[in-house]
């Protein structure tokens, strides 16, 4: 069925940030997704997709990934294929996630982090971290499909505090006060 409205189609999150100083352990950021069935928006999710995993179907992959920050421009890239990800998911939250194996680390102690979310050559959202400089990861982005089937696009960023395991599993549970 054809409907007026614009669906978001193809989106591309994309991650930067600088690297350590020299001889300084490397900061390694991560953008990580996960998806949720119809049947159950706010439980565990269908899958993840994250530094070594790309969704089953291929509608979700890290194009790029980065444990260092070097580079010019965005170190991580990640592309969801919404049209074509199967009814059976009408939820996937985008999140990034600093590992921790190195020591604690927050956003505010690395520098020049951003993060943009663009469907072709419109960007949806964009920001720098600064509102969540004591979180060690964020959810940068939701998407949710609606009765109709057309994806909806929520822009946020609501820091976390934890290791990227309990992240993962904590990341797409309903925001305090929703």
């Amino acid at each position: 069925m054809s409907t007026p409205n614009k669906d978001i189609e193809k989106v591309e999150v994309r991650l930067k940030w600088d690297p350590s100083p020299q001889g300084e352990p490397a900061h390694d950021l991560d953008i990580i997704a996960a998806t949720y069935p119809a049947d159950d928006p706010y439980g565990s999710p269908g899958y993840l997709v994250h530094f070594d995993s790309r969704a089953p179907d291929g509608t979700i992959t890290l194009n790029r990934d980065s444990r260092t920050g070097q580079g010019l421009g965005y170190d991580e890239v990640m592309t969801l294929e919404l049209d074509r990800l199967s009814e059976t998911y009408s939820r996937v939250v985008v999140g990034v996630a600093i590992q921790q194996r190195d020591g604690h680390k927050t956003f505010a102690s690395i520098e020049n982090t951003g993060v943009q979310i663009r469907e072709g050559y419109t960007t949806m959202a964009e920001d720098d971290f600064s509102s969540v400089g004591a979180a060690t990861a964020a959810v940068v982005a939701e998407f949710v499909r609606d009765s109709s089937g057309v994806w909806q696009f929520h822009g946020t960023v609501r820091g976390f505090d934890g290791d990227a395991d309990s992240f993962a599993t904590a990341m797409g549970n309903r925001p305090p006060g929703a």
